[in-house]
C-alpha cells in the first residue's frame, strides 16, 4: 500500500488551471487587490469577509447550481486565490476551517483508492464512525469521492457543525488506518529477520515514519474540525 504524505497533500498546491480564473463567488475586485499587494491585516479582514459571504450566499439560496459551483471551486477556478485568502487563517476561524474542508475534499478525491483501504483498517468494530460519516465498513473509491463531496456540500447547505463532525470522524478513522498500516509494516519487516542497517530496512523505516507522521497530522486536523464544530454551535466561529 502506498500512502502519500498528508503534509504534502494539504499544501496549497495548484489544482486548477495554470493561472486560476477569478472565482465568480468572490466579490469583484478581490483578485486585483491581492495582485496589487495588501498588508497582512487587510488580507486577514478580507479572508473573514469572503468566507462569511460565501457561506451565507449558499445557505440563503440553496440553488443547486450555486452549490455545485462552490463545491468545485478548486477544480474550476484554481486554488491560488483561495489559498491567498484562507490558507494562513487560524483553524479556530471560519476561513481557516473552510480552507481545511476544501483541502480535505481535494486530498480525498486524489487518493480515494488508498483512503478506502485505510478506512477499512481504521474503522472500529462497532462502526460508530460509519454512522456519523455515512461511509460503509468497506467503502469503494467511488464511496470516498461521494463522501468528500457530501461533507463539503453539507457545510454550505446543511448544519455546518454536523459537516465538521463528519469531517472529524472521517479523518480520525483514516489516521487510525495509517497507524495500523505502519505497525503492520514494522512487524512484517521484523518477522523477516532482515539486517537493521540494510537498504531495505532503511526504506521500511522511512515508510513507517512517514505513515506515523501523516497519521499524527490527520489526528490534529480531526481535532481542529471538532473544535470548529463546537465554536460554531457557540456562535464563535467567524
Amino acid at each position: 500500500m502506498s500512502i502519500r504524505s498528508v503534509s504534502g497533500a494539504y499544501s496549497a498546491g495548484r489544482v486548477g488551471p495554470n493561472r486560476p480564473a477569478r472565482p465568480a463567488q468572490m466579490a469583484d475586485g478581490i483578485a486585483d487587490k491581492l495582485e496589487g499587494g495588501l498588508d497582512p491585516q487587510a488580507i486577514s479582514e478580507m479572508s473573514h469577509t469572503t468566507a462569511q459571504s460565501l457561506l451565507n450566499r449558499v445557505h440563503k439560496s440553496q440553488d443547486p447550481q450555486i452549490v455545485q459551483k462552490v463545491l468545485t471551486l478548486v477544480e474550476t477556478e484554481g486554488i491560488d486565490l483561495i489559498a491567498e485568502l484562507w490558507s494562513h487563517a487560524a483553524p479556530e476561524t471560519l476561513p481557516g476551517i473552510l480552507w481545511r474542508l476544501y483541502t480535505l475534499r481535494t486530498w480525498m478525491r486524489k487518493n480515494k483508492q488508498t483512503i478506502a483501504a485505510l478506512w477499512s483498517l481504521g474503522e472500529p468494530a462497532e462502526g460508530a464512525a460509519s454512522a456519523i460519516t455515512g461511509v460503509e465498513e468497506f467503502p469503494s473509491a467511488d464511496d470516498i469521492t461521494a463522501t468528500a463531496d457530501s461533507i463539503l456540500a453539507g457545510a454550505f447547505t446543511g448544519d455546518f457543525a454536523v459537516a465538521l463532525d463528519r469531517a472529524s470522524a472521517f479523518v480520525d478513522v483514516v489516521a487510525a488506518g495509517m497507524e495500523t498500516e505502519a505497525n503492520r509494516k514494522r512487524k512484517r519487516y521484523l518477522s523477516g529477520g532482515g539486517a537493521q542497517s540494510s537498504p531495505d530496512a532503511k526504506r521500511a523505516a522511512s515508510v513507517t515514519m512517514n505513515l506515523m507522521q501523516s497519521s499524527a497530522t490527520l489526528a490534529r486536523t480531526a481535532k481542529e474540525f471538532r473544535v470548529g464544530a463546537e465554536l460554531w454551535r457557540q456562535g464563535k466561529l467567524d
